[in-house]
């Protein structure tokens, strides 16, 4: 992004395949750190200041922010599935297609995370292919509504106590809902449709 796009909040358009892999990757970690951090300070209150200065709250946080990362790119990921049928007119099996295929190497362009090993990281990309795979098995749904079969899966992640979260998750689902519904409208705005739609004919 140029000086001047920072300087008056202009984002670029999504003119190929790259921008769009690199705005589903920015977006997954935004929308599952966002809340991992809003949500504990929230828990923490007054002390919030005090638990995120701990050495172990910040290796929970590690954990749960990475294994929430591919909740995150499939959440996306599947905004931008329905955003590229919209404004791109492809079919909907190769909207899914593409767009998995970019988040997954948007996925593997990450070394394993120091807070997980291997294995774990490894069944978390399997766990993602599934979830892509899956889209394709129902209708398009509206970006808020998205967030719904994942939201319980992101709430398991906090990196607090279940014994302190009280009845916190319909707040956690609807920041998904606002936050899905903002990438969702982000991207209909950026994205160059006639570009992506040729580039992507090309490579079919």
């Amino acid at each position: 992004m140029n000086i001047l796009a920072k300087l008056f909040g202009r984002s670029p358009p999504i003119r190929d395949t790259g921008d769009l892999a690199l705005f589903i990757d920015e977006n997954a970690a935004f929308v599952v750190q966002k809340g991992i951090y809003e949500y504990a300070r929230a828990r923490a209150g007054h002390y919030a200041k005090v638990l995120f200065g701990e050495e172990g709250f910040k290796q929970a946080v590690e954990v749960s922010r990475w294994k929430a990362y591919p909740l995150g790119l499939a959440m996306v990921a599947e905004v931008a599935t329905e955003v590229l049928q919209e404004r791109a007119s492809l079919e909907r099996q190769a909207a899914v297609l593409s767009v998995s295929k970019l988040a997954l190497s948007a996925f593997d362009r990450w070394d394993v995370p120091a807070a997980l090993d291997e294995t774990t990281w490894r069944e978390l990309r399997s766990e993602l292919s599934e979830r892509l795979e899956r889209i394709s098995l129902h209708p398009p749904k509206r970006a808020m509504d998205v967030p719904l079969p994942f939201a319980e899966a992101y709430f398991a992640l906090m990196p607090i106590h279940e014994s302190l979260r009280g009845p916190d998750f319909p707040t956690l689902k609807s920041y998904l809902q606002v936050t899905l519904c903002n990438v969702h409208d982000e991207l209909t705005k950026r994205l160059d449709a006639p570009a992506i739609a040729a580039e992507l004919g090309r490579q079919g």
